[in-house]
């Protein structure tokens, strides 16, 4: 495989990771979502300037997490400082590899979910939401967004952590950004209100389909050639 499709794993993979998270914790996503584009959008905006906002407000979250998948992908490839990086690098790429095996067997309902810090999101949403709301309502959709990336949730940390073991900024940046893309579906749907269908793609037949696809990922990214993880790494190969 070319280095090309290693990001492309990177970003489906994240893209995967980020629907199946969505449809997990929607009722805190979306109520962040809908609070938000009330209080930044006011009681008389039409549907037109809603969805505007809210697209915005995605904007912002999705930049959030790109910029901390990359810094944490920096914060990773400094391991290999003082190592055998090629050993190291070997190592890192599997420990990666069983993260994104494990979301997707959490995704499926196959191992303990990663609700526990939903839950913690979920009380400093409920304590800070009034607040929250009154000092974003003359700010920007794309920075009430960008502070919206930044709530602990569980299947974020994980993905962030994935992308630390990547230790490569541009592949963390890339699995951020489709995790990021991933979770506005399921968010516009809960805010526009149309339970009907974001129900049948919450069922548990979507939820297995989508981590049985995530583990795909997992193994195909730790089964690329050697050669090419080399390169996107810059370790020299004889």
């Amino acid at each position: 495989m070319t280095p090309a499709t290693f990001s492309d794993l990177s970003l489906v993979g994240g893209f995967l990771a980020g629907f199946a998270s969505s449809l997990h914790c929607i009722g805190m996503c979306g109520g962040i979502a809908t609070s938000l584009t009330l209080s930044l959008g006011g009681k008389d905006a039409t549907p037109g300037q809603q969805a505007r906002i809210l697209l915005l407000a995605q904007l912002g979250r999705i930049l959030a997490y790109i910029t901390a998948g990359g810094l944490l992908a920096a914060l990773g490839s400094t391991i290999y400082i003082g190592f055998d990086q090629t050993g190291l690098h070997l190592i890192l790429r599997w420990a990666a590899a069983v993260v994104l095996v494990y979301i997707g067997l959490s995704v499926a309902g196959w191992a303990p979910s990663l609700a526990g810090f939903d839950r913690v999101g979920h009380h400093i949403v409920t304590w800070t939401q009034k607040p929250f709301a009154g000092a974003l309502s003359s700010a920007s959709p794309v920075l009430a967004g960008f502070i919206w990336g930044f709530l602990p949730c569980g299947m974020v940390y994980a993905m962030l952590f994935y992308a630390m073991l990547t230790g490569h900024v541009m592949t963390g940046m890339l699995l951020m950004a489709g995790f990021g893309l991933g979770t506005v579906p399921a968010v516009v749907l809960s805010v526009f209100g149309l339970v009907r269908l974001l129900g049948r793609l919450r069922s548990r037949g979507v939820r297995i389909v989508t981590g049985l696809l995530i583990i795909l990922v997992a193994v195909a990214s730790a089964a690329l050639p050697w050669r090419t993880i080399a390169a996107l790494c810059g370790i020299p190969v004889e």
